[in-house]
């Protein structure tokens, strides 16, 4: 282990902005726990060995409390102070709310909110007490439109957003940073996992991952609040901060909708 290396935690990094995430980091003289709930986190850590960073992967369920403790307590074992912690892993869901199965909304909120809340208080609290850190938190500028046939998932992204610039706040006399990431639709494995490769966002063209990921993490690294990645995501939040929320609703439902791919 090089000293002038630290040492970075990622979730939700076997694929996608996370994976992502993850090569920026290793690129920038960080090594890495990574961590996603599929065995597929094995293959990601290999791949990123190769960019001659030390990497240990955890496939944990950071939808509980017990996944969450699983990787804590990794990066305890790993006995190195987290440098940055970029907590990414979260889980879509489209349809209409009333037909949603309840296990796979729970297991959204599960993810997105609650195992993410609980990690960054765990790593946050360590954080602060060597008063040194960094905390990227993946977002979306779902987060600031009602989110019709996605309803869940924006409301947790709502929260995450708001929480992000919140705890920014607490932390504002520390040397503990919070960034928040905003990335719009992107190239990943989401809308396949959200059941929405039928609907007109599905389908159409979408961000670069490794864009979005470099985006975020120049951000953290600057200590910069928020970051929207890519110019026609912040025209769009800045227009959603004026339209009435019925209007986006309805804009929305028409990029969501099951079946509105064929339209």
């Amino acid at each position: 282990m090089s000293a002038s290396r630290q040492f970075a935690i990622v979730t939700g990094a076997s694929t996608g902005i996370g994976l992502e995430l993850a090569r920026c980091c290793a690129q920038h003289n960080f090594d890495l726990l990574i961590a996603a709930d599929e065995p597929q986190i094995e293959n990601a850590a290999a791949s990123l060995r190769g960019l001659g960073a030390i990497v240990d992967a955890v496939e944990a369920d950071l939808s509980t409390l017990e996944g969450v403790d699983k990787l804590y307590d990794a990066s305890k074992r790993i006995g190195r102070p987290v440098d940055a912690l970029l907590a990414n892993a979260g889980r879509g869901l489209g349809r209409a709310f009333l037909d949603q199965d309840f296990g796979q909304i729970r297991h959204v909120i599960d993810t997105n909110v609650t195992g993410t809340v609980y990690l960054i208080q765990k790593v946050g609290n360590d954080m602060r007490r060597r008063n040194a850190g960094r905390i990227l938190i993946t977002g979306s500028i779902a987060g600031f439109i009602p989110g019709s046939f996605q309803a869940v998932y924006n409301g947790t992204k709502a929260f995450l957003d708001s929480f992000s610039f919140a705890i920014r706040e607490e932390l504002r006399d520390t040397e503990v940073s919070v960034t928040c990431l905003m990335p719009g639709a992107t190239e990943t494995e989401f809308f396949r996992r959200a059941d929405m490769l039928d609907t007109k966002v599905g389908t159409a063209a979408k961000d670069d991952a490794a864009m979005v990921a470099k985006t975020g993490f120049d951000a953290m690294m600057r200590g910069d609040g928020d970051i929207v990645a890519g110019m026609k995501n912040k025209l769009q939040t800045a227009a959603a901060s004026v339209m009435p929320a019925g209007v986006l609703a309805r804009q929305h439902r028409r990029q969501a909708e099951p079946g509105s791919a064929k339209r």
